[in-house]
Order: C-alpha cells, then structure tokens, then sequence
C-alpha cells in the first residue's frame, strides 16, 4: 500500500515517504494532536488477514513501546489504514548501520561503542520477554548524535513472504522451510536454532548480535556464502575466520567475545544480554566521570612509567585471551581498590565465570575474604577433580589452591590470610600466599564453619553433631552444645561469627519443616540461644549492620545490631533469583567487612539427566535440566525416582519420571524435606527418608501414588534408607552417630528389628546388597579416601577392596556378574565378579568413561544409575546452562541502599 501526502491515517497526516523494505513501507508523518513528526511504518495487507497474528502484532508492539529505553525505537502507537496495520514510532534522523558501515570494517573503537548500546537495548527487551528474532545491520540504526537505536522488535515473527526464490544472503526475513516448522529471519543473521525450526529463546538474539559485531569489526559478513542455502549450512557447521586474522588490529579479547555469541549451542552462548555487557564494558576503563574505550589492540610490554593500571591492562588482555573470566571491567576492580575513602561511592557490578573447562560445583557459596580482595570459590576442573580457585579481584586470572583438591565449604580467617575448608572427610586450614594445607579435625559431612580474630575455628563437621570449638593452632575439638532432635535441640549449620568475635549466627539445620527454620545466635561462654530471624536458609551477617538472607527467590537485607542482637525495620530486596543449595540450606552469598557482596544466581549446578552407553556414546537426553539428586531406577527400569528442591520454597519432595516421555510428577506432598527414595523389588512401593517427625526416619508409600505416606520406621537416630534386598526382608541403611560418624544398619522389615551390619570409626554408606542377597557391597573412607569393599552378609568380618584409587556409589548388575562405581577421576568404572562362588571373587577394575557430574564429594545422593543388563547408564550431568552461570559480585553493594 502506496500512502500520498496529506493523506490521513486518524490524527496522523503523511508529509513524505522515506524508504521501504522488506517490512513494509516508512513514512514521514504528523501528529496533529501532540504536534510533532512521527515515523509510520505500513505492514502489509496479508497481516490483517490472520487475526491471531495481527492480535499478536498488536500485542508485541504495545510491549516494546512499554520499554522506554533510549536504546530502542519508541513506539507511541498501533492500529490499521485500510486492512493494513501500521505503527507509529519516534522518527529518527541518521542512517541505519547497514549504511553506515558500507561494506567497510568500523573503527574498533566504535564498534564497541556501538555494540555496547545495542546489548544494553536487547538486555532490557529480553528482561520483558521480548525477544527481536530478526537482529541485523538494517534493524540497527545510527542517530545523528551516535546513539544506536533497535528496530522492528517482534516483526520477524510476523513476516511471511512466501513464494520468495531470491538467492542472495541478505534477503530481509527470508522463511526458510525445514521440518517440521516455518521460521522466520534473515538469511546470514539467523541463528542455528533458527535453521532448525527449533524454539527460540533470547539467546537467539546473542548469535544475531554476534553475527553483527563480527560484521562490524572486518567489513565481511560471518556466514556469507553464494547461495542462501550454503549460507545456512555455514551457520550450523561453520566458525567465520578468526578476526585476527582479518586484521592485525583487533583486540584478541573482543574476537573471543565475538566467538562466544557464535557458539553453535545456545547455552555455551553468554547466559546473558547483560552479561555480554559486562564483556563489552570489560574493554573500556574508567575515567572521572565515565569508561572510556580502550582504543589500542595490545598493551606495550614496558611496564614501568605508566605505572600499576598499564600492568593491569596487559594482564588484562591474556586473561580474556584465555578465557578464564568475564570481568566488567579491570578499571572498576583498580578504581574500587585504589580509591580514596569517600562518601559518595558508586556500586559498581562484575560478572565472573569459572576457569575455562571448569564448572562451579553445585550449592558452594563464592566466599568473598573480609577485607574485600579476594574471592575463594569452588569447581570441577577440567580434569574432574573438586578444587578451591582463588581471584584476587585487583588480578586478571583465578588460580587454584594447590592442595585443596576436593574441597568444599572454605570460610577466611580474620585476616584474610587463610583459609579454612574441608576435604577428604577433615577440617584443613592453608595459607593463600602458598604451602600445603594443616589438617585440624574430623568432619565426615561439613555444615560450614567460622574462624575469630581469637584463633578459634568453630565447625558442624556432620548432621547431627553439635557445632566442635578448635584451636587454628591445633588440638582437640570440644562440643558447643548439645543436640537432641526429639526434644527440640537441633543442630546449627554454617556458623558466623559476629564483630566481637564471641557470638555467632547459625541456621537451624534440623527443623521438621519449612517456613520453621531459623537463625539462631549463640555465643562462645554461655549456652544462652536466640533466635533473630525465620528462613529456611542460612543468612549472613555484612557490615555496616545487615543480616542477609534468601526470601522467595530474593535477596533480602535487614538492618541488623550487632550489639543489640536484634533486627530492626523491614526486610529489602537487594537482588533477584538468588540462589541456594537444597540439601544443606545455604544462601550461596558472601559479604566483606568492606562493602564487596558475591552471589550467584538460581541455575547455577542445574544438571540434564543424560543417557551413556559403555562406550561413552551419548543416547539421548531425559527431560529438562533441573535440580536432581538422589537418583533410583525402578526394578523394569523404565522409572526414575528421585529428590528435587523447589526453587522458590526450598523444599525437596520425591519426585517420579517416567523415561520413555521424560514427564516428571511429584510424589510427596508433606511440607518436611523429603529424600533418598529406594524401590521395593517388585517395584510397587518406595521407601525413603523424610525430616517430617524430626531425626530422618523411614516413610514408605505405593509406586502408583495411592494410599498414604506412612511411617516405616521411627528412631532418634538419624538413617537413610540404601538398598532393598531382593527377597524383600531386609533393608540397608545409612545412619549418623556423633560417635561413630556414619555407619551401615540393617533393618528387618517384617518385625522392624534394627541391628547394626557394619560399625566403625570411619564413614561407611551407600551399601547395596547382591542380586542373591549373600554380599554387600559399600564406600567407605576407612584408608583415608573413600573406596569400594565387599562384605557377607550377614557380616563376617571379611571384606575385599574393590577400587584402588577412590571410589563412589557402587551398583551391581542385575545377574550379580559385574559391579559398577564411580572413580575417584569421576569416571564409571566396571569390575567382573563371581557372587555364586563360597568366596566372593573379583576382576581389575576397568573404567569405562568420564562423567560431568558436578557434585562436591561431601554431598549426599547417587548420581547415576545403571539399567538391569549394565548396558546403559542415565547419569546426572552438569547442564550447560548451569555451568555458565556467573558469579556476581557487587563492589560498595550498600551505596545502593536508600538511606
């Protein structure tokens, strides 16, 4: 449709038009009610033709003109001339990229400049859930003043200009068929999961983008091919050429951040609009008033002169390189250290990611040191081993602690010289400037722990043992208090001392259910307890006088007396989507005594069920990535049992899935945690261990979901349930002694007699009996490291050592023939026995293949489980999404508050 000046579209009269397109026609416009000049853009006919799609036109524009950011075109208005829709929009004087780049590269300069607008316009879409779908040169606009204005959000999922054979790459929002859908883009600009007709999401915008940066920074668009068929294989096969090697000036840095938009999977793209943000602005360095571009692609290796921020810079440059970190910029990180004490200090925010190959471990807080320069946090290595990394924030680069191999929960001493951690079953302390880690105490299964300017380190070193008072220096650990489930007197997880450095907050670790934990505080000379605060999740205590903690996903602060030992006022949000660990309550968030907050978001650790076969062939995926732990196969191995935290609330319930569809359905309902279910052997019920009166006991319901969640077994002391034996008259337990630590127990489900099977000092669990019933087999870390023996059963006293250098969660083959564990290299491991013999036998154990299974080794819960012919294995792999998921770290994180 062809519109002629003076013509009216109600209060808008045509003055002229100015371009066409794919998209329609543009006009200059005036709007004779607020007296000013528009843009009108006039869609095609065939749009009102589908009133789903037109309602959803209208929809879509009507959100857009809500987002009122000055990187997006303002829309004022939507509705049809003629059958026609148009929309009304702030008209723009300048030229659209596209133009402005004219088949040339831009300064690299202003490509970063540019990018950083268009990033900050798509990051505030997407917050909205809006997501572009057709991101390009053409729908990027330069105003005369050099601001980036987006075009045509949502347009591309309107378009359809069927019966189209032209050829070329940059046909606007050209459908492309495949099966089983239609999607819609721009040939060259689309994103693979575009090509496939696959759901998009807004990390389809992020591949866009990238294809556009790239555009920007060598002159040559990154998939460009002769037909368009050739150029949609190049975006689902091919790499575009590194931007070095197109010119000799690009910032190695800024070609990485490019290949990061360009990843052919969606979740090894940034997680992010604002994260790739904090990547752009991470290439620019503060001046008075605002960051300024850093405009030279390298930093000269003299680095005397300029002095430390020249030094900085260069680093700078070879930790991007190496992708070890996205960092918002190094200048914040110098401007934050180096300045002058000051009342008018800016929040200033980071983003931080794990190691390159390295992913952060699941519910492990990142533990910011008291003085605000350090940052201790925990991850799988490339090598699959647990270890504590360790950012100095004024440096370019983590570095990991060398001796602190499976270390998990690491507190700071007061100083911020050491650190304590646990690992291997003990407390350790190591010093951060080097040498080997001092091993203090037991701890089988850590709770946290706190260290005092006094030199005492107070610890939960298992549930339900009380909190032990050590020495740093050495010695002996005394008991705090006392622990009696039954009558109240819960234990106290993640302790943190207070300024004075006698009082010290804890978590009621033991409460029966949620919406009843809380935070307590006791002190050091007296057996006095308070409780200050109710949450199901720990909180910490951050200078100048707030108490943090979790609240429906959110981070709140009250303001807290530290004197007093009493809040006061109302809760405050501070951030959104906080995230927790299900097991153990704790908030992954840390505060300095120096203004410097770390967190990480809900998603960190999701894992994706995934099926391997022995050969380490992948099978296939079952349903989506979640919280997943406890993992059990029913006896026809076509259902899963297992425990899953509810994000919002916290609380773990069991949860079935079936694995031909991959459905979830909820199977507990009660508000107490839930966990560790076992399936009967003929599959029709599961029994499983539940907070809900007390010390976990045993609950059992029917597999079907009928009848009700009854008790099994009750008992003070605290049990998990571990294997049922194949006739049907035993169970295996793990139970939690303070003086024994964790042992095996047998129960006898016929008359519920409850006797020990195998008690020691160590830490014995996870037992299975035999396919015949005559062998157990079970971990433990009696040598010092967690291994995999064999004993009769009954117990005999004769056991065999099955791993040699570490092993986990061992399964037996359904015919008895084989056993199966977890390596201490995290690999599944295969081991030929004989259980019909009078003497149990066994092969060399032989692994079979490497798993990305992210759990600290102090957490509970299988992590894979293996079909009945030991042919398939579903294993619990780190999700993509969840590896990638950054720290957070906010620098003066209360000059945000309101005062």
């Amino acid at each position: 449709m062809t519109l002629t000046s003076g013509v009216h579209l109600g209060r808008y009269e045509i003055r002229s038009k100015i371009g066409e397109g794919g998209m329609g026609e543009v006009y200059r416009a005036r709007d004779e009610k607020l007296n000013r000049d528009v843009a009108i853009k006039v869609l095609p006919v065939a749009f009102s033709q589908d009133p789903e799609r037109l309602l959803r036109f209208e929809q879509e524009a009507q959100a857009v003109g809500a987002l009122n950011h000055p990187n997006i075109l303002s829309v004022y208005d939507v509705n049809t001339h003629d059958g026609a829709p148009y929309v009304v929009s702030e008209l723009l004087e300048g030229e659209s990229l596209r133009d402005r780049m004219t088949g040339a590269a831009l300064p690299q300069r202003k490509a970063i400049e540019y990018a950083l607008q268009i990033a900050n316009g798509l990051a505030a879409a997407h917050e909205k859930g809006i997501i572009h779908r057709d991101l390009k040169p053409d729908n990027l606009f330069i105003t005369k003043d050099d601001r980036v204005k987006i075009l045509d959000f949502g347009l591309a999922k309107l378009v359809q200009s069927a019966g189209e054979n032209k050829a070329q790459t940059d046909v606007p929002t050209r459908k492309v068929h495949t099966d089983p859908g239609t999607v819609m883009g721009t040939v060259g600009y689309m994103s693979p999961e575009q090509v496939r007709s696959q759901p998009i999401d807004h990390r389809s915008d992020i591949f866009s983008f990238g294809a556009v940066l790239y555009e920007m920074l060598s002159g040559r668009r990154a998939f460009h091919r002769d037909s368009a068929v050739e150029s949609l294989n190049a975006i689902l096969k091919d790499d575009p050429p590194e931007l070095t090697e197109t010119s000799a000036k690009i910032n190695p840095a800024l070609d990485k951040i490019v290949r990061r938009c360009l990843e052919k999977k969606p979740e090894r793209r940034f997680h992010s609009a604002h994260d790739l943000g904090f990547a752009l602005e991470a290439l620019t360095a503060p001046s008075d008033s605002s960051l300024k571009t850093v405009t030279s692609p390298a930093v000269t290796q003299n680095q005397t002169g300029s002095g430390m921020l020249g030094l900085f810079r260069n680093a700078w440059l070879g930790w991007i390189v190496a992708g070890a970190f996205v960092l918002l910029t190094l200048g914040l990180a110098w401007a934050y250290f180096a300045r002058p004490s000051t009342s008018d200090a800016r929040v200033m925010r980071l983003s931080i990611l794990p190691p390159e190959k390295a992913t952060l471990i699941a519910g492990q807080a990142p533990t910011v040191s008291p003085d605000g320069a350090h940052l201790v946090f925990v991850v799988t290595d490339a090598t699959g081993r647990t270890v504590l990394y360790l950012r100095a924030l004024d440096s370019l680069a983590a570095q990991p602690l060398v001796g602190t191999e499976g270390g998990a929960w690491p507190f700071w001493s007061p100083n911020s010289r050491e650190l304590g951690f646990f690992a291997g079953g003990k407390l350790k302390k190591i010093d951060i400037a080097g040498g080997q880690p001092v091993t203090l105490a037991d701890a089988p299964v850590p709770r946290g722990g706190a260290w005092n300017q006094d030199g005492v380190i107070i610890f939960t070193p298992a549930p339900p043992a009380p909190i032990l008072r050590i020495s740093a220096a050495g010695g002996g650990p005394t008991p705090l208090h006392s622990v009696d489930m039954e009558h109240g007197e819960f234990p106290r997880w993640f302790p943190q001392f207070l300024p004075d450095g006698r009082h010290y907050l804890f978590l009621s670790g033991g409460s029966r259910k949620m919406g009843t934990r809380v935070i307590g505080i006791a002190s050091l000379d007296s057996q006095e307890v308070k409780s200050v605060l109710t949450t199901d999740f720990t909180a910490v205590y951050a200078k100048p006088g707030y108490l943090l903690f979790r609240r429906e996903a959110m981070l709140m602060a009250q303001r807290f007396d530290a004197d007093r030992l009493e809040v006061s006022g109302d809760p405050f949000p501070v951030a959104e989507q906080i995230g927790f660990d299900g097991i153990t309550y704790q908030t992954l968030v840390s505060a300095s005594d120096q203004g410097v907050l770390a967190y990480q978001s809900l998603g960190a650790g999701k894992t994706q069920l995934v099926w391997f076969d022995r050969a380490d062939k992948k099978l296939g995926v079952v349903g989506a990535p979640g919280d997943y732990s406890d993992l059990s196969l029913s006896p026809d191995d076509k259902r899963l049992a297992f425990s899953q935290v509810d994000p919002d609330t916290g609380n773990a319930d069991i949860w079935l899935m079936d694995l031909a569809s991959g459905a979830p359905s909820r199977f507990t309902f009660d508000p107490a945690v839930d966990f560790t279910p076992i399936w009967s052997p003929d599959g029709a019920r599961i029994v499983f261990a539940s907070l809900r009166e007390g010390a976990p006991n045993l609950f059992q319901k029917m597999s079907d979901g009928s009848g009700q969640e009854d008790a099994l077994y009750k008992s003070p002391l605290a049990k998990l349930p571990s294997d049922w034996s194949t006739d049907g008259r035993f169970l295996l337990c793990g139970t939690v002694d303070p003086k024994t630590r964790y042992d095996l127990w047998v129960l006898s489900v016929g008359d519920h007699k409850w006797e020990p099977f195998w008690q020691t000092p160590g830490n014995e669990s996870r037992a299975m009996f035999s396919p015949n019933g005559r062998w157990v087999v079970y971990e433990s870390d009696e040598s010092g490291k967690k291994e995999i023996y064999v004993q009769s059963f009954p117990a005999s006293g004769a056991k065999w050592q099955i791993s040699v250098s570490g092993g986990s969660q061992p399964r037996w083959r359904r015919d008895g023939k084989e056993l199966f564990y977890l390596g201490g290299d995290r690999k599944i491991t295969a081991v030929e026995v004989n259980t019909e013999a009078p003497t149990f036998a066994h092969g060399t154990p032989r692994a079979l293949f490497e798993t990305r299974i992210s759990k600290g080794e102090d957490r509970a819960g299988d992590q894979y489980v293996v079909t009945s012919d030991g042919q398939r294995f579903l294993v619990n792999t780190v999700a993509e999404e969840g590896a990638y998921t950054p720290i957070n770290v906010v620098l003066n994180w209360t000059a945000g508050l309101k005062k």
